[in-house]
């Protein structure tokens, strides 16, 4: 590391790639500070700032362990820094450590949406991020005698409101205009449906299952979509009053109680909701929620499972065998590196998305104008992609650090066209035959890990968008449900058979099924068949 000579520097401890969590050591003058600490271990941090003048501070975005999980032992290395976080975040931080018996009081709180000063010639201001409850990005002003100098972190955030937390809100941040934007990109460029759009039609796909007399695995990260999933599944039109017995793992339960302690800070429609019946655990309403705490608690009526994605959940599938199981698995940006498991009985995914997709990470930096946009949090392949954004370059500095990187982060009137990030284009030919079109790709392209998924079947779906044709590969579940449909005779009035049926959902506004999964045996007053081919 170097001695930080510019007034404005960015040091990368972590940048979140893949598994990792998310480190940022950050210079504003003679202010040291460090941003989160989502370290698994934190020994050469200690290293480097035993070297190096003290940090004078830390801030901490949110209390998910990728962003949070080092504290405690940066704490008990150096006890006198303070640590800021918001007041949510402060309450919820303990929930990385569970395993120890006595945890420290780590941070101190700081009020949301209000300018406090670090220092005489430093500000922070926190606004709510979205993504978990207590989220914030970090609003950094640092005034010098020719200009103030402003910096924000989002940490993990996400436009759209979900059950447990508000959306970021663009609007309240317009006014900050920051000189250097730190932005998660956790999706990269892809885009997503509406969150409630993806939220209806999740409990679509497990209101359907369950009526097929299977019972259902939710295998998830034991903070944040575990709650979600929970409120959602009491809350939602799909499930309300259903008789059902919804079964919680004992290490998602502590996250729960935490939770009951922040109500005061949860949105309007959760307090209003946990006035007249309880958040997460009751024996009495439909769906009953029930702490799993042995195999045996589980009975023979209908049963949705939500268990953490690390424990030994197979062990209760296997103790009721004799039973139909089907694993929902949620899509997650960065996949760990270690494989999926490989487990006996059917898996299907689902996208419950925590993060903003390309379309709100580019919306939101349009809006803040920023000099220089830093990327992390993501595959780096996702946020090559973005970095690749033609509309990106053209107005901004845009800079992609590994880990243990220096970014030095210069100010000033004129923009500088920084040097195009790696290309990620891939240039073909396409030969016409009498009955097919050949696209030949250069052999480079299979060095993508994304290229396995892409070319796992052998098989593609093209279509146009605008003037490009788009391919996406065909995964062995679309193969199988299409082999399905092709069972149904022509003549048949089904969902399999309609012409607004497009990846197993309805696509006609005017149908009671517009926007759900339907299956190809399914059927609605407005069908309308197939075009006739020849």
């Amino acid at each position: 590391m170097s001695d930080f000579s510019s007034p404005l520097c960015f040091y990368s401890y972590a940048v979140g790639h893949q598994g990792e969590g998310v480190c940022f050591f950050l210079q504003l003058g003679e202010h040291r500070l460090l941003l989160d600490c989502g370290l698994h271990e934190v020994e050469d941090l200690i290293t480097a700032q035993a070297n190096l003048p003290s940090i004078d501070l830390i801030l901490c975005s949110h209390a998910h362990p990728d962003h949070a999980r080092g504290l405690l032992a940066l704490h008990r290395a150096f006890p006198d820094v303070p640590i800021y976080a918001s007041e949510v975040t402060v309450q919820l931080l303990h929930l990385n450590w569970l395993e120890e018996e006595e945890i420290p009081s780590l941070a101190h709180a700081l009020p949301t949406r209000s300018r406090i000063a670090l220092a005489d010639n430093l500000t922070v201001k926190l606004y709510p991020a979205g993504h978990l409850p207590g989220a914030c990005a970090i609003a950094l002003t640092y005034i010098t005698d020719q200009r103030e100098h402003r910096l924000l972190y989002t940490g993990d955030f996400f436009l759209s409101n979900s059950r447990l937390a508000e959306g970021l809100s663009i609007e309240a941040l317009r006014d900050f205009s920051p000189d250097v934007m730190i932005v998660e990109g956790s999706y990269g460029t892809a885009r997503h449906p509406h969150r409630r759009q993806q939220e209806n039609q999740l409990m679509a796909r497990l209101s359907e299952t369950l009526t097929q007399g299977k019972n259902i695995v939710l295998p998830v990260p034991y903070f944040g979509l575990a709650q979600e999933i929970l409120v959602l599944l009491r809350s939602h039109h799909q499930f309300t009053g259903r008789d059902l017995d919804i079964w919680v793992e004992a290490t998602i339960a502590p996250v729960c109680e935490a939770y009951l302690s922040i109500l005061p800070h949860l949105p309007d429609s959760i307090q209003n909701f946990a006035k007249h019946q309880p958040l997460f655990w009751d024996d009495r309403v439909r769906p009953r929620v029930r702490l799993l705490t042995n195999k045996s608690d589980l009975n023979q009526a209908a049963t949705l499972l939500l268990v953490e994605e690390n424990s030994n959940w197979e062990d209760i599938l296997r103790h009721y065998n004799q039973q139909q199981w089907v694993i929902f698995q949620a899509e997650t940006p960065t996949p760990l590196k270690s494989p999926a498991r490989s487990v006996p009985w059917h898996t299907e995914t689902y996208l419950l998305a925590q993060h903003s997709d390309g379309l709100g990470t580019t919306q939101l930096i349009h809006n803040l104008r920023p000099q220089h946009v830093i990327f992390v949090h993501g595959l780096k392949n996702y946020l090559i992609d973005l970095t690749s954004l033609e509309e990106l370059q053209n107005r901004y500095h845009l800079h992609l650090p590994e880990a243990k990187t220096e970014v030095e982060l210069h100010i000033g009137e004129k923009f500088l066209q920084p040097a195009a990030p790696a290309e990620t284009n891939y240039e073909g030919e396409v030969k016409e035959a009498e009955k097919l079109i050949n696209i030949q790709l250069p052999s480079s392209i299979i060095n993508d890990p994304r290229w396995h998924n892409f070319s796992d079947t052998g098989l593609v779906k093209a279509r146009w968008q605008g003037e490009e044709l788009v391919l996406r590969g065909l995964s062995q579940k679309e193969i199988l449900q299409q082999t399905s449909d092709e069972k149904l005779p022509r003549e048949t009035a089904s969902c399999g058979n309609c012409r607004h049926r497009q990846r197993q959902h309805c696509r006609n506004p005017a149908s009671p099924l517009y926007g759900f999964q339907v299956t190809p045996e399914g059927y609605c007053p407005v069908f309308e068949p197939l075009p006739e081919t020849d």
